[in-house]
């Protein structure tokens, strides 16, 4: 299974997200430019996670996105589902895909079935806020191994 760019900066966002203060919206400029990614790119992605309710948008002079929830009732699984579907490593086992008829008599199947339970697992038990976590731990030890 490979995880798309839009994926993969659709986390880098909602960390980035995560990182600010609550209570101030964050302009779409600003994060585009923190993150390196294209303000039209981010547009889009920004716009699947407030459909899928992750990130709300304040109108005005001080308006900006913020997170719609705290980032610990963010699930990285959220994230992905909303810009990847189903994660599912082969078609027979996505939640609307069609029964595969060798399901019983298949050597593989129970294979893909673990490796999906272990994705899901793991996607949905880290959260934003385990991630802008380990950002923090990250740029803290880069810091102090720079003497910053």
């Amino acid at each position: 299974m490979k995880i798309s760019t839009k994926g993969r900066y659709a986390l880098r966002l909602m960390i980035e997200l995560a990182k600010f203060d609550q209570s101030s919206p964050v302009r779409l400029k600003e994060l585009a430019e923190r993150q390196n990614i294209s303000e039209k790119y981010a547009e889009q992605i920004i716009g699947l996670m407030r459909r899928g309710g992750v990130v709300s948008a304040r109108r005005g002079t001080q308006g900006g996105y913020e997170l719609a929830k705290s980032p610990k009732d963010i699930t990285v699984g959220t994230i992905l589902r909303l810009t990847e579907g189903d994660l599912s490593p082969v078609p027979c086992l996505e939640n609307n895909g069609v029964p595969c008829e060798r399901k019983y008599s298949c050597a593989t199947y129970h294979l893909w079935e673990k490796l999906k339970e272990s994705i899901n697992s793991v996607v949905d038990h880290t959260t934003i806020a385990d991630l802008a976590e380990m950002d923090r731990v990250n740029l803290n030890e880069i810091m102090m191994g720079a003497g910053i």
